[in-house]
């Protein structure tokens, strides 16, 4: 369960709803029937809440469902443990990018947790998976949990820089105010679209100057 608690005070009727509790018996039980398969652990699937509180939210980045790759999914879209070589392609992409945008070189790991620590939130639409299953835990309700989620952030905060990459993120732009933030959608930074749109978005540019001009600092990608 989530641990951080402006997460969990701003929650706390969500995870009562008895959808929630559904998806908590389904997710217990695959945990139990598929010891060391189901990914990322049980500690870490709700981490992107516990590194980037409420309060301090700047950026959302809006993903599908963990890697289901053994050793790469820890809780963060798009980001995987330290010691993972070579990086997965979409984040491959991501560092591609900040580079043409930014002029900065790749990063010495793939993990994203200093951009959660800066406010960033790196939120899954789906926030488990089957090892080797894509979207095998879709459609079981952590949909419904992370548009809660975009909702209530949407409420309680102004000034967020949303970043949707691809038409799953996308459809999550109906719960946000489109006046009071900066929304940037482009597609999934996959091989398979990255060309398409994904390469040149300058969405890190974009995010940066947005906050500059609101006379705050831009996030250290």
């Amino acid at each position: 369960m989530i641990q951080e608690i402006s997460w969990l005070n701003a929650l706390s009727k969500e995870i009562e709803k008895p959808y929630f509790k559904d998806l908590m018996l389904f997710i217990q039980s695959e945990y139990a029937a598929r010891p060391n398969g189901i990914f990322p652990s049980q500690d870490l699937i709700f981490r992107a809440f516990d590194l980037c509180p409420l309060p301090e939210v700047h950026v959302v980045i809006v993903g599908q469902d963990p890697y289901p790759t053994k050793g790469h999914a820890h809780g963060l879209c798009f980001s995987v443990e330290e010691d993972v070589r070579p990086f997965p392609k979409s984040l491959l992409n991501i560092f591609k990018e900040i580079e043409h945008d930014l002029g900065l070189p790749y990063p010495e790991n793939g993990s994203l947790i200093r951009w959660a620590k800066q406010g960033v939130l790196l939120l899954n639409t789906v926030l488990t998976v089957r090892e080797g299953q894509p979207e095998s835990h879709a459609r079981r309700g952590w949909e419904e949990f992370t548009d809660a989620v975009l909702k209530k952030l949407s409420q309680e905060r102004k000034g967020i820089v949303y970043v949707l990459w691809g038409k799953k993120a996308q459809e999550k732009v109906k719960f946000l105010d489109l006046e009071a933030n900066l929304i940037l959608q482009a597609p999934h930074p996959s091989p398979l679209s990255a060309y398409h749109g994904f390469f040149g978005c300058k969405h890190f540019s974009q995010a940066n100057n947005y906050f500059i001009q609101k006379g705050k600092k831009g996030i250290e990608w």
